[in-house]
Order: C-alpha cells, then sequence, then structure tokens
C-alpha cells in the first residue's frame, strides 16, 4: 500500500508539472495566448514549426519565395518593429499581423531598438549596434534616471502598437533584445542580475502589468555561442532573465553552426521550457533535426532562404514528415 501511494504521488506531480508547463509566464495571459503555448507543447519534440521571417517594407516577400520552392507556405511568420526614426512602420505592421491572424499563421516579432542615448534616425552601425559605456549601462537600469526615461518612451511606442493586437485578440511570440549574449548591439554582453536581464524585467513589468499586453508569449533568443574573436558569443547562462519571465528560450543559429553541446546546453537552462530556432541562416540538415528533435520551430532570415539555402536544402527540410507548414497547423481548445 504504501508503494501504491508513493506511485500515486508521483504520478500526481508528474501531471501537476505538465500541466504548469502549459501555463504562460504571464498569469493572466490571454486564452488565444494560453491555446498557442498549449499547442507548441503538444507537438514538442514531433513537430517542428517552419518559419520565416521578412522585411517590414515587404511583408510576403521571402513567404512568396518558400512557395515558391516548396509549393508551400510556413506555418511562422515574423517581422520586426525596426524603423530607422524617419519612416514608423508600425501600424503597417499591426495591420499585417491581424490579416495574418486571420489566414491562419503563427506571428513572431522582434524589435532592433535604436540605442537609448540617441536621436532618431537610429544608424544602424551608429546606434543599433552602438555601444554603451558602464556608467550608462548603470544609468538606464536605475528608474528615473534621464536614460531610463527615453527608454521607456522608446519601449511604450512599440507597446502601442502591441496593445493594437491584444485589443483584437492576436496572439505573438514576442522576442526582444535577441542575441544579446553576443558583443554586436548596444544590448549585448550585458552579464549578470544587472545586465540585460534586468532590463528584460523592467520591460516585461511594464508590458505586463502596465500595458496589460496579455496575448504576448516571451521569448528569449540568444545568439548560439561561438568563440569566433571580434565576433563572441558567450553562454546562454549568464544572460538568462529566469524562467519566471520567459515562455521559450531559443538560439540564432547561421552559417550551419548547429553544434550538439549547444543544442544540449539550451534544452538544460530551459528545465522542460520549449526551446526554438528563433533565426537561423542556412537550415539544417536532416541528420542536424533528427539529432535535435526539440526545437519547436525555425525562422530563417529573410534573404537567407535564397541567398545561402539550395532549393535542394529548403525542400528537403520542407518535405520532412516531422515539418509542419501553414497548411497542417490547427490552434482550437481552450
Amino acid at each position: 500500500m504504501k508503494n501504491l501511494f508513493s506511485i500515486l504521488a508521483l504520478l500526481s506531480l508528474f501531471f501537476s508539472s505538465l500541466s504548469q508547463s502549459y501555463q504562460p509566464v504571464n498569469k493572466n495571459a490571454s486564452p488565444e495566448a494560453k491555446r498557442l503555448l498549449k499547442y507548441l507543447y503538444s507537438i514538442n519534440g514531433k513537430y517542428l514549426l517552419s518559419g520565416q521571417h521578412n522585411f517590414n517594407q515587404s511583408m510576403d516577400r521571402w513567404n512568396d519565395t518558400v512557395r515558391a520552392i516548396t509549393g508551400k507556405l510556413p506555418a511562422v511568420w515574423g517581422t520586426d518593429f525596426i524603423w530607422n526614426g524617419k519612416t514608423d512602420n508600425g501600424q503597417k505592421i499591426v495591420d499585417e499581423c491581424i490579416r495574418k491572424n486571420k489566414e491562419g499563421f503563427i506571428i513572431t516579432l522582434m524589435w532592433h531598438q535604436g540605442r537609448p542615448t540617441d536621436d532618431p534616425p537610429f544608424g544602424w552601425k551608429e546606434s543599433i549596434q552602438g555601444k554603451l559605456t558602464d556608467e550608462q549601462w548603470n544609468e538606464l537600469i536605475t528608474p528615473g534616471t534621464n536614460l531610463y526615461n527615453r527608454w521607456l518612451a522608446q519601449i511604450d511606442t512599440v507597446a502601442s502598437y502591441l496593445k493594437q493586437l491584444n485589443e483584437v485578440h492576436v496572439p505573438i511570440l514576442w522576442r526582444p533584445y535577441h542575441e544579446m549574449n553576443g558583443i554586436w548591439f548596444w544590448w549585448g554582453n550585458k552579464k549578470g542580475k544587472d545586465g540585460i536581464a534586468r532590463l528584460w524585467a523592467y520591460m516585461y513589468d511594464r508590458y505586463t502589468n502596465h500595458f496589460h499586453l496579455n496575448n504576448l508569449l516571451w521569448v528569449w533568443g540568444a545568439n548560439g555561442p561561438r568563440d569566433i574573436p571580434g565576433d563572441e558569443a558567450y553562454s546562454y547562462k549568464d544572460f538568462y532573465p529566469g524562467s519566471n519571465l520567459v515562455d521559450v528560450l531559443g538560439a540564432d543559429v547561421y552559417h550551419m553552426d548547429y553544434e550538439q553541446r549547444d543544442y544540449n546546453e539550451l534544452l538544460g537552462l530551459a528545465k522542460g521550457k520549449l526551446i526554438a530556432l528563433t533565426e537561423c541562416g542556412e537550415l539544417p540538415n536532416n541528420i542536424i533535426l533528427d539529432a535535435q528533435p526539440k526545437w519547436s520551430w525555425f525562422l530563417v532570415w529573410s534573404d537567407w532562404i535564397s541567398a545561402h539555402n539550395s532549393k535542394q536544402q529548403v525542400k528537403e527540410v520542407y518535405d520532412r514528415p516531422q515539418t509542419l507548414t501553414h497548411d497542417e497547423v490547427k490552434i482550437t481548445g481552450q
């Protein structure tokens, strides 16, 4: 009898943990966000969602390229809130997300944010890939300072667009401050509790508790670690804000750098949460995908789909029985 009670207790804990894993970190997440996350867990380890990034100036161009090569459309559609300060495409992005949601696409959004020290236009190398001194960073993460308030105004602008999507029940895989473990963005290589983890927590609090953006699932998309001198990306763990602030962990992988040790490190850090190829350049081949079955989706970066992948490479991945395309995704239930 004692053994029976022990087994029942273990089973109860097991099923309880499964139930908890389906829940977004935002306890007030919208029904749509909950359904999306539950769907992602339901296919975890069994299927891989295909995905494609599109520039916000031409939001179907690279989807159309995928269709021309494979006869299919990707399941996940993504774009970027980036703009140079002169042309604000935010409303166009909102309108396109509403269309894509009605058409049955899963949507992921990101943002190459201009450096808060700068006024627009935000140059790529001058601002987005600019640097902050330690003194500037400390000011940025100190509420009430001038630099913090400048940053707050920036994120509030994007929040106004995300709020429109919340109001019309469009769930979003939200991926801010991507590749934060690399050295090439102003938010990059800021380790520890007072690094990017703190800025992430501030954004999460602002978007969740002030703007009530309950349609967001929070995707933490780092870069695959690498030790190329002058182009390093460091271990995931030093930049992770914590499981209470992240729904999905991801990696951006280019140039076929699909190291098994990096995949295992991310899985270990996730502790049962989902992982995804939040950006990729060259698509992983069948050998890699067979060895790394837990990726939830891949998202090819814009023109890389044709500039750095042969048609055969693209077809190989899209023709896998485990790869789901747009027409195969059905998200239903509560």
